[in-house]
């Protein structure tokens, strides 16, 4: 009887299921229906309050120009990027009106003044401003766990509040918030490009996490619990497969680097549309500093640059330097200095030249390593003058301005064997070197006491290669290459 009664509840729950089927799928679909149509009624009220709002004082309709960049006060190289890109478009397009989504609690006249002071950039055109409220809600501190989700999902409640205030009829995501896109695109009506200088999640990323690495996006509790491993994982190739989604929105794609690219064509595969659009860079004022090795100190100096956050690996340099200094390669020892140059932007980074600092004590180095903090510029470039070496040591980075500049100010490079270093900046020039690479501790004392132990001269044919094969990052270049690429935006 109890077999009976189950298999008879069995039964009624299977019919209960069928009758609810058809009724259900139709409900569904009507809600689809309904949301599309709504959505729809959402796009044509859009572009109407498009029209009314480019319409100029002589009635001809102005093309509506738009960059996201809600940290466009920043000061770092993606804002120059910014400015450069508004710069180069005005002067092609002078007759469209430009505007700039910012979170930025300043007005736009400072803002335009610090793009000025900072990169020496000033706009032949006017620019709005749209200032958004809700910047708060793509910043990470208020996402300690799934922070890449969190940020980007905010970033959709922030493009929505920046389309609610102005519909352009040209949208570039300048800031890598992809997730914007679709919302521009299908609800705005425009036409989207963007100008990708890091993949929000990257196939590196997920290696790591395969692997179970321990990695500053990857904490070590997870790496040895198999079971978050595996939950993190799925996480991440579920937001990879979105992140691929909304990204392959965009009608034209600029991309920083060659690692960049190959890692945006994975996971967008948008290749017809993707070119790549290396970063301008101001080789110009690194350029009067002369070539030959100044002695106005006995002995060499090493120098970093780079902001003090965890991805660009300090203590690496400090430990290789240490190892450099074991090896007596240079007498006597007191005469090599390591000058680590940063900003310090909060207190975790305060924190960790602390631990830098405390870090040269431990290893004995700590007479022979000097930190300097938010130093001006002008004595950035006074120590790139007397420097022999210019050290970087982050793994992947995506693209390496300060490379660039270093290369620029006539330093020898010794750069991490990887990302953008790597594939775009310390490249052969004429078929001769115009730097170094080096990935562990030994590989980084090595070549630099091979650097070390080269002759002045051949130290001085070094740079000038370096020099020459910079000129591809230059104002002019991104000026050619950012226009080829966006032109289908205008069409």
């Amino acid at each position: 009887m109890a077999a009976s009664r189950g298999g008879w509840c069995l039964c009624d729950l299977l019919r209960l299921f069928y009758s609810l089927f058809f009724p259900g799928l139709i409900v569904c679909g009507a809600l689809c229906v309904c949301l599309v149509i709504a959505l729809w009624g959402l796009r044509l009220l859009l572009q109407r309050k498009k029209k009314s709002a480019s319409a100029s004082k002589n009635g001809k309709n102005q093309m509506v120009i738009a960059f996201f960049h809600p940290y466009c006060n920043a000061g770092g190289g993606g804002e120059r990027v910014l400015w450069c890109a508004l710069r180069t478009l005005q002067k092609k397009y002078p007759e469209a009106v430009y505007v700039v989504y910012t979170g930025d609690n300043v007005s736009g006249q400072q803002i335009l003044e610090g793009a000025f002071r900072r990169f020496n950039i000033r706009l032949t055109r006017p620019v709005q401003f749209v200032f958004l409220k809700k910047r708060y809600l793509v910043e990470d501190a208020h996402y300690p766990h799934f922070t890449l989700l969190g940020q980007s999902l905010g970033s959709i409640f922030l493009g929505w509040e920046a389309l609610m205030q102005c519909v352009p009829d040209v949208y570039i995501d300048s800031m890598g918030y992809a997730f914007t896109l679709p919302l521009f695109k299908y609800i705005g009506g425009c036409q989207v490009g963007s100008y990708v200088h890091y993949p929000t999640i990257s196939t590196d990323m997920l290696s790591v996490v395969k692997n179970q690495n321990v990695g500053f996006n990857n904490a070590a509790f997870i790496t040895k619990n198999p079971f978050l491993s595996k939950v993190k994982l799925i996480y991440y190739y579920l937001f990879a497969f979105f992140y691929g989604f909304v990204g392959s929105c965009s009608d034209v794609v600029m991309v920083n680097s060659s690692w960049t690219l190959n890692h945006i064509l994975s996971l967008w595969k948008v290749g017809n549309c993707t070119n790549i659009v290396y970063p301008p860079c101001d080789v110009q004022t690194f350029l009067d500093i002369p070539l030959h090795e100044k002695k106005m100190t006995p002995g060499h100096i090493l120098v970093s640059i780079g902001q003090f956050r965890p991805e660009k690996n300090h203590p690496l340099q400090i430990r290789a330097f240490a190892k450099l200094l074991d090896k007596k390669v240079v007498e006597p020892p007191s005469s090599l200095k390591l000058v680590l140059i940063g900003g310090c932007r909060n207190k975790d980074d305060e924190l960790r030249v602390n631990q830098l600092r405390r870090l040269s004590e431990d290893l004995g180095v700590q007479e022979n390593v000097e930190f300097k903090i938010n130093i001006p510029f002008d004595e950035l470039k006074n120590y790139l003058s007397e420097a022999t070496i210019g050290l970087h040591t982050m793994w992947n980075e995506h693209f390496g301005i300060g490379v660039v500049e270093c290369m620029a100010a006539g330093t020898i490079t010794l750069a991490h064997n990887s990302g953008g270093p790597k594939l775009d900046i310390v490249v052969p020039h004429a078929g001769d070197v115009t730097g170094f690479l080096a990935e562990s501790e030994e590989g980084y004392a090595e070549t630099m006491a091979h650097i070390l132990s080269l002759s002045a001269e051949r130290r001085l044919q070094i740079r000038n290669n370096a020099r020459e094969s910079i000129k591809r990052f230059s104002d002019q270049e991104f000026e050619v290459t950012f226009l080829s690429s966006v032109e289908k935006l205008f069409k």
